[in-house]
């Protein structure tokens, strides 16, 4: 017999954070730090992997950052703060797909059809076209290419307050792409990051190469199908 929390991993391959109630769910988490192995074989592999996809890219940066320049001015590029391993800040860089100021109120999640995003923006987020600068992060060591992915300290703070546990996700290195998104579309609001926690938790406890390649093969086909590219609202 299975407990409701192992069928929702083996059946639903996440893990409800309402059936998690014990330290020995936690303690598994950090199986993960010990495994040696598979730290230095996917650092690695993914080095030479962002560094070889972002060369043969560059040409389309280079292209979408020109007709962002001119549709909506400079700069083509921004940078911003997110959460890293262990909760250290670290800074990434995406093609800007919003216009300028976007944000001169503060911190906001991102809604459908906002109003806020370009037309070239439109078109890079659809393919994300944006997020390809952030493979140099992967390079320096900061983001990994397949991981929790990384939140706005300004937002974890919120969402510390309201979901358990919200800083176990990182205890392993974010990536650009993850369990999380592959499995759920983007999210806009607590409840959707409370899910997305359910499937980040589900990736660190059960991480391996295997489950590496599955988020990114299922990446390629959401880049290709444009699907999860907006959010639920």
């Amino acid at each position: 017999l299975y407990s409701s929390l192992e069928w929702c991993e083996l059946f639903l391959e996440l893990s409800p954070l309402d059936l998690i109630d014990d330290n020995d769910f936690y303690k598994k988490l950090k199986n993960y730090k010990t495994n040696f192995i598979f730290h230095t074989f996917k650092r690695g592999f993914e080095f030479i992997c962002s560094l070889v996809i972002f060369i043969l890219f560059m040409p389309i940066i280079i292209l979408f950052s020109i007709l962002i320049f001119f549709q909506d001015g400079y700069p083509p590029f921004y940078s911003q703060k997110r959460t890293g391993l262990n909760n250290k800040v670290i800074k990434i860089f995406k093609i800007r797909s919003m216009q300028i100021n976007s944000e001169k109120n503060g911190p906001q999640w991102s809604t459908n059809n906002d109003p806020r995003v370009t037309l070239i923006g439109k078109l890079i987020r659809k393919k994300r076209i944006d997020e390809l600068p952030q493979l140099l992060s992967v390079v320096k060591g900061d983001l990994s290419l397949i991981g929790p992915r990384p939140e706005r300290p300004e937002i974890d703070q919120t969402l510390e307050s309201e979901i358990i546990s919200y800083s176990k996700r990182y205890i392993v290195r974010p990536g650009i792409t993850g369990w999380a998104q592959v499995n759920y579309p983007y999210g806009a609001s607590i409840e959707d990051a409370k899910i997305k926690q359910s499937y980040d938790l589900y990736y660190v406890k059960n991480v391996s190469f295997i489950l590496d390649l599955i988020i990114f093969l299922k990446t390629m086909k959401l880049v290709l199908n444009g699907k999860f590219s907006n959010p639920l609202i």
